[in-house]
């Protein structure tokens, strides 16, 4: 067990360590302006004159501002003690309904990923099922899901949004859609590939007992596809949350994840 760990926690300390070491040069800046504002002499005098200069250098010529690029206000990197105080900060210490709440706008992601996947689950499903069992579906319907994952998402995002709410849509329903539109097509290529997955020997098998082709569906090809499912399904979560994010970015959003990371 505490082999197992060990590789662990050295890469985290790897990280942190790097994080740390980056913070310095990346805030220097910014430290020595508020200090300079303070009264504080600083080399050489002036933002303009600071501009130009190599981070590096201005590290080592004001090494007493150090300590104050870990406990900027609003810094260019954040260290990681001061995201860690944010996020308690933000989940624990304020209120589920207060719209400063990482929970209030989690939940609000939330509800537009869970809804958008079983959407774009319930899409792939039916989309799998007609592209096995009717030759012009497969001809036809496939070629176009491959073609409307080339299309970026941030392309068409606003669009979908616009389009909604010109019907009088709004809230998470679009950012469903857009959700269900990443997360529908891991799930159309996984089920395609689960159905068509059983032996030729055992679909002669069940032709030999008389069976129909929705016996055959449900006797022999759906449990076939089930690893081959629950397989997609892992990618079409991510997917969703991916789009329920993006649905926030470009839209002038005032809750979820994706305008709480805007807002700052």
């Amino acid at each position: 067990m505490r082999r197992s760990f060990l590789p662990i926690v050295v890469v985290i300390a790897g990280l942190l360590a790097i994080w740390y070491a980056a913070v310095v040069p990346m805030n220097i800046k910014i430290a020595l302006t508020a200090a300079e504002r303070s009264g504080i002499a600083v080399t050489p005098v002036g933002a303009k004159e600071r501009r130009d200069r190599s981070a590096m250098l201005l590290v080592v010529q004001n090494s007493f501002a150090i300590k104050d690029t870990f406990a900027l206000e609003r810094p260019r990197l954040p260290a990681p003690h001061q995201v860690a105080t944010e996020l308690w900060n933000s989940t624990v210490n304020k209120k589920i309904t207060s719209k400063r709440s990482l929970v209030f706008h989690g939940w609000i992601t939330l509800s537009s990923t869970l809804l958008g996947f079983a959407i774009g689950t319930g899409l792939g499903i039916l989309l799998a099922i007609g592209i096995v069992y009717n030759r012009a579906m497969d001809m036809s319907v496939m070629p176009w899901a491959i073609a409307s994952q080339t299309i970026p998402i941030l392309a068409i995002a606003p669009m979908i949004i616009v389009v909604f709410n010109s019907v009088g849509l709004q809230g998470i329903f679009p950012k469903a859609i857009i959700s269900a539109y990443l997360s529908f097509f891991p799930v159309v290529v996984g089920m395609v590939k689960g159905l068509r997955s059983p032996d030729q020997m055992h679909l002669d098998l069940l032709k030999t007992y008389n069976a129909s082709s929705m016996e055959g569906f449900w006797k022999l090809r759906l449990p076939s596809s089930m690893p081959f499912l629950f397989a997609s399904l892992k990618i079409g979560i991510a997917a969703s949350l991916v789009g329920a994010i993006v649905g926030e970015l470009p839209t002038g959003a005032v809750r979820g994840l994706g305008a709480r990371l805007l807002s700052g």
